[in-house]
């Protein structure tokens, strides 16, 4: 068979989070079909991008170290397909691609039908006007408290000096990303997915991703039970006025479970009724004239395109546009209500849990007594006890512990 490796690199928000919960929780029946998704736990491809671009991300950097490489020997011990998956594959530079490619068995100077392994690149894009709102929106669930009004101008900054700039071209930019991550593949081994309209049947998207990561025809348990769901104009807005209020005093490992899993995403996403995040009017000319140019160079580019690259114009400006920087009170009211209700109905599920943990070590404390209680306990306890009296007792009771490889005091 020929080692092939189809690396999905991006970009956010493009679907991904569905795409691998599906392929990590379809492992073993893409392993009866030669396909191997190589990942012991969900975010393993995640640690593997750190790891491969050196990036800090909340300590998480350091369980990361390594994990690029291993991920890359399981690809090249694989003698068939190899899927890789993570969206921030679209932040590497060129050093990094290079590096990740050749790790995975791609060679620069190899001949036609010479090449170590087959290496076909799937980049999965959207119009920017779903992508910008939505980088936005991201970025105020992981901690921000910019404004809408401020990222769209750092975003629009044409010399892109600041972090969140820095960060949003490099992941969004698709002409930058295919130049990185495809210069040196041939065109046919690069795979550009449209993520169709607002409105689409999912299975459309589906689809295309099936044919870019070569699916078709392979049995899949297509009900996700993981997805990155967005939040309206209202709730958007809220969480950024909980981080103004809350970041100093809410440590990053209790955010995420509290403000960005439970209120976030499954309290606050549960609100369709709200209006949607779009971008501003006299925005959305500046980012439409962009995406046309972007059409053009994928065009260019010879790639395989599969949904229609027109897509990537998106909608028109939206004529009932709502400013998260303005909400409606009333709206924000409502969603702040929904708020605490999730927060409680968390703290009401931990506390039943304290109790039965609570209830679970009062039981093993129990068992630890009566232990304590039985004779041989009690003899044994006599005699280390009488040992540690004088220094030859002292001495047997240190040989003994060394040979049980014990270094505490107690017997």
């Amino acid at each position: 068979m020929t080692r092939r490796v189809v690396l999905h690199v991006g970009t956010p928000k493009t679907g991904t989070s569905y795409v691998q919960d599906v392929l990590f929780r379809n492992r073993e029946p893409l392993a009866e079909a030669g396909i191997r998704y190589p990942a012991e736990r969900f975010d393993a491809h995640f640690l593997a991008a750190l790891d491969l671009m050196n990036l800090p991300w909340g300590g998480l950097e350091a369980e990361a170290i390594g994990a690029w490489d291993r991920l890359a020997a399981q690809a090249r011990s694989h003698d068939g397909t190899t899927i890789i998956s993570h969206e921030i594959l679209a932040h590497a530079s060129p050093t990094q691609t290079g590096r990740a490619l050749e790790s995975l068995g791609h060679r620069w100077d190899a001949a036609p039908g010479e090449q170590e392994t087959e290496v076909h690149v799937v980049v999965s894009v959207r119009d920017l006007v779903r992508q910008v709102p939505a980088e936005w929106q991201e970025n105020v669930k992981h901690r921000a408290t910019l404004s809408y009004g401020e990222f769209l101008a750092q975003v629009r900054d044409p010399e892109r000096r600041s972090r969140v700039a820095s960060w949003f071209w490099a992941v969004q930019e698709i002409p930058a990303i295919l130049e990185r991550w495809a210069h040196d593949l041939p065109p046919e081994h690069v795979h550009v997915v449209t993520v169709p309209p607002s409105g689409t049947a999912p299975e459309v998207l589906w689809g295309r991703f099936s044919r870019a990561l070569g699916l078709d025809g392979v049995d899949l348990d297509l009900d996700a039970t993981r997805a990155n769901p967005s939040l309206g104009v209202p709730e958007t807005a809220l969480i950024r006025r909980i981080n103004r209020a809350a970041n100093d005093r809410l440590a990053p490992p209790d955010y995420r479970p509290l403000i960005r899993e439970t209120l976030a995403h499954r309290t606050l996403a549960e609100r369709r009724d709200s209006p949607r995040l779009a971008l501003p009017p006299d925005a959305h000319p500046w980012f439409a004239d962009l995406a046309q140019a972007w059409i053009a160079v994928v065009e260019e580019g010879g790639y395989d395109v599969i949904g229609d690259l027109q897509e990537l114009a998106g909608a028109p400006e939206r004529p009932d546009y709502a400013d998260p920087d303005d909400p409606d009170p009333s709206q924000v009211a409502d969603a702040a209500v929904d708020a605490i209700t999730g927060l409680a109905l968390e703290a009401a599920r931990l506390r039943a849990e304290e109790h039965r943990l609570h209830e679970e070590l009062a039981e093993a404390r129990r068992a630890l007594e009566r232990a304590y209680l039985r004779p041989s306990y009690r003899l044994r306890e006599k005699i280390v006890q009488t040992l540690e009296r004088s220094r030859p007792g002292r001495v047997v009771m240190g040989g003994y512990r060394r040979l049980r490889g014990r270094n505490s005091s107690s017997a």
